[in-house]
């Protein structure tokens, strides 16, 4: 064994609750039976809860569970959800629903931070005996004969070119009985391990939203902690699907959102834009008239549903959480869902440990556990409602209006998307106003209520080190000028939240592609959405990125 191989029983990748609750309830177990196995979580943000970001809502019971040995009060929920409203905008006006939409209610769910929730499971799992590292990015997954043995953290020290430089460092070997995938959406590992065993054949395109989310600070009494509004409407057209969150916290916080999906078919679509568009309504503005922005970021949601989880094991090897896409449509929750998801995972775990076999065979009763959970059961009934909105909000309404009365069948029966790669339209052939078109008048921000890509990139902590291999990638620069600009308009430079792409025109006229890879804020909007999948998002240096303190 050389100085740069490092071996454990269970390596888990990524620090969001899904990897956390693995952790946890890995360790419960091992206490409970006795079990004596090293477990090594690693977190490639630069601490924990760093890259965590969520509304977010969630659901308690899955907290209850894993945490039965704990005082319930000492988890750090923000608040009890007391009110929850659907509200309808048209450009100046709304109206608030007297019902809940189905399957959209938050009674007994708590507002929280995501981040803070993920700091305290991390404290525990430590005081339980779980390694955790963060600041480390895992890029490379080890095999031998065919089957997963571990991973391999980056190398560091390199110049933009991949040139070692007199600091360079190999990555480190961390090899394993068994690896849990807990990366988050659109995981670039487990995307990896997806194609290289086929595990999505016979699934759906898997389906993204992108939202993007502020916290601020507002005057007293501005809005009551634990009361919830989601919007719907303004400024959103028929074929964009999405709405907006506003959530009361303790303390006169206030987060706000709008979350929109990434199947539009206008080139010119800017969801930040539309973001900060949403918030200049009489509805919205007045609530944080006065404030001041603390945070910001952008993260994407895996809204495919059940058709989209991918085959979930491999020899030696298990996915989880938002990499699965466990998240459940229109509730759009998935916290406590890829809570569980890990849990069933770490009781599989378990039992391999136990019987010393690692084999897909074994780690089946993963999959087979789901089947029988609460991830099926609401999972299942909502299995066509995202691919329904893909025909249009009208259209997605009606035929949603069925599959509730038929328990998710609809009137078509299992439906196919096509990627959001693919729904872009060529500027010639997007027969509607563009979105540039209709708010070509309000393309000034104020930077007091309403803030630039560039001003709300700043309140991200976002840091990349400018020593490395750009991590931000186009694949065929030639072709990417000849037609994602010329024929889409670069539909880069407006679906990125964090202005990393930038469209430089030339003294002879002509157009390239530049990108700002210091500015990315890790939501893979572009490695979902580019036309033709031209542009990939890889791993940069451990603990670059944003650094969420709060969201």
């Amino acid at each position: 064994m050389d100085s740069n191989t490092v071996n454990t029983n269970v390596l888990i990748i990524g620090g969001g609750p899904a990897g956390l609750s693995a952790a946890v309830h890995l360790a419960n177990l091992f206490e409970e039976q006795q079990i004596k196995k090293r477990i090594m979580l690693i977190e490639k943000g630069k601490a924990i809860g760093s890259h965590t970001l969520s509304g977010a809502i969630v659901v308690p019971e899955v907290f209850k569970l894993l945490f039965k040995d704990r005082d319930f009060n000492e988890i750090p929920f923000d608040t009890k959800v007391v009110k929850d409203k659907i509200v309808l905008l048209s450009k100046k006006r709304k109206i608030k629903l007297p019902f809940p939409i189905p399957y959209m209610r938050n009674k007994g769910n708590y507002v929280a931070s995501l981040s803070q929730l993920c700091q305290y499971m991390a404290s525990v799992a430590e005081e339980k005996g779980v390694e955790i590292y963060s600041g480390f990015s895992v890029n490379e997954i080890l095999y031998e004969n065919g089957r997963v043995v571990g991973a391999k953290t980056i190398d560091t020290g390199v110049d933009g070119l991949g040139n070692p430089m007199l600091n360079f460092q190999e990555g480190t070997k961390i090899l394993a009985d068994v690896v849990v995938f807990a990366e988050g959406v659109r995981g670039t590992l487990t995307q990896a391990l997806v194609r290289k065993f086929r595990l999505d054949e016979n699934r759906n395109n898997q389906m993204f939203s992108l939202g993007c989310k502020e916290l601020w600070s507002v005057p007293e009494g501005r809005i009551k902690a634990g009361k919830v509004y989601h919007t719907m409407g303004y400024p959103l057209m028929n074929e964009a699907f999405g709405g907006g969150f506003i959530y009361g916290l303790k303390n006169n916080k206030l987060a706000l959102g709008l979350v929109v999906g990434l199947d539009y078919q206008d080139p010119t679509f800017d969801i930040h834009h539309a973001f900060q568009i949403w918030k200049t309504h009489p509805f919205i503005k007045k609530m944080i008239q006065g404030g001041k922005l603390l945070e910001y970021g952008a993260k994407t949601l895996p809204e495919g549903g059940y058709y989209a989880i991918p085959k979930l094991t491999v020899d030696n090897a298990l996915i989880v959480g938002d990499a699965a896409g466990f998240l459940a449509m229109p509730a759009l929750k998935g916290i406590h869902l890829a809570m569980y998801s890990a849990i069933l995972a770490a009781q599989t775990i378990v039992e391999a440990l136990v019987k010393n076999d690692f084999s897909e065979t074994t780690l089946s009763a993963y999959e087979r556990a789901i089947k029988n959970s609460v991830i099926y059961k609401e999972m299942y009934p909502v299995r066509n409602v995202r691919q329904a909105f893909a025909d249009g909000l009208i259209a997605g309404g009606i035929q949603f209006a069925f599959q509730f009365i038929t328990g998710g069948a609809g009137l078509r029966g299992r439906l196919y998307p096509k990627s959001d790669s693919e729904t872009t339209k060529k500027l010639k052939n997007y027969k509607r106003k563009t979105f540039k078109e209709r708010f070509k008048n309000q393309c000034d921000f104020d930077k007091e209520y309403t803030f630039d890509k560039a001003t709300d990139v700043y309140y991200s902590g976002v840091h990349h080190d400018e020593n490395q291999v750009p991590h931000l990638r186009v694949s065929d620069v030639a072709a990417f000028n000849e037609i994602n600009i010329k024929e889409y308009g670069a539909p880069c430079q407006y679906f990125c939240p964090a202005e990393v792409y930038e469209i430089h025109t030339k003294k002879d006229g002509s157009q390239e592609l530049r990108i700002h890879f210091e500015n990315c804020v890790h939501c893979k909007t572009c490695d979902i959405k580019s036309v033709d999948n031209r542009i990939s998002w890889h791993l940069p240096n451990g603990d670059n990125g944003p650094d969420y303190r709060y969201m």
